[in-house]
């Protein structure tokens, strides 16, 4: 992978107004992430958007340079993850991850399919079904994807991870029957037509749906029998009026 120059400042102060000065001034806040350690950096926003709009630009080998740093050394780093603002899109923070050229990183990148599957030229359906997968390699072997080609592939078949050929040095970390992609039977006008068509099984069985009793409460259950028989319930008596006092003398 090409290694690219990046220029940082190391940042004194933190916190929200701090951040915005630099987003003001063309800037986006940092940070670098470096053995359980992490240094507040400030990067021109233009140089990091370039990279990340390149193709593998988020895997990119970074060769960083911190000015104000008392080691004059450039570090090696991957863009570990970064924020977008939701309403303008643009830049506002970036994580960097410093690595060792000599120690292996776990990292996932693209999987990018080639080919015209022989399935797919019979009328079957292509369906990915991983699109990134997670491989550990030495920083300079990280690919800018993995190409994954599907010419072979026939309807009812599917490629798997095992399947996959990585380069020298790099290992995927996924399990190996993990299906990457696979070609399904195509769908016949009829049934199609029958799916957009079908009908609740309810409405095909005819009549409405019977309803479900409210159950009764304790004691209704001896009352209901004998109200039936009556063929309804006796009308209650009406209360005997009350006599009026007599008056007193």
């Amino acid at each position: 992978m090409e290694k690219i120059a990046l220029t940082a400042q190391i940042r004194e102060k933190a916190g929200k107004g701090v951040a915005r000065g630099l987003r003001r001034s063309a800037m986006v806040p940092a940070v670098l992430y470096s053995h359980g350690k992490s240094t507040p950096i400030a990067m021109v926003n233009k140089d990091v958007t370039r990279v990340l709009n390149t193709e593998g630009g988020e895997h990119a080998l970074i060769n960083l340079k911190l000015e104000g740093a008392k080691d004059a050394a450039a570090r090696m780093a991957l863009i570990k993850d970064y924020q977008l603002d939701p309403v303008s899109g643009k830049l506002i923070h970036v994580d960097l991850m410093e690595v060792a050229m000599n120690e292996k990183v776990k990292i996932t990148v693209d999987v990018h399919v080639t080919g015209s599957s022989i399935g797919v030229k019979e009328g079957g359906i292509f369906q990915l079904a991983l699109r990134v997968l997670e491989i550990e390699c030495l920083p300079n072997l990280i690919p800018e994807h993995i190409e994954v080609d599907v010419t072979e592939l026939k309807i009812n078949e599917s490629l798997h991870v095992r399947d996959i050929k990585v380069a020298e040095g790099i290992r995927i970390l996924a399990d190996s029957d993990a299906t990457i992609a696979t070609i399904q039977p195509p769908i016949s006008d009829a049934k199609l037509e029958a799916m957009l068509t079908a009908t609740p099984a309810a409405a095909t069985e005819g009549g409405e749906p019977e309803l479900v009793k409210k159950p009764k409460k304790e004691g209704e259950a001896a009352a209901a029998p004998a109200a039936e028989a009556k063929g309804a319930a006796a009308p209650a008596k009406e209360a005997a009026p009350k006599k009026e006092a007599a008056p007193k003398k």
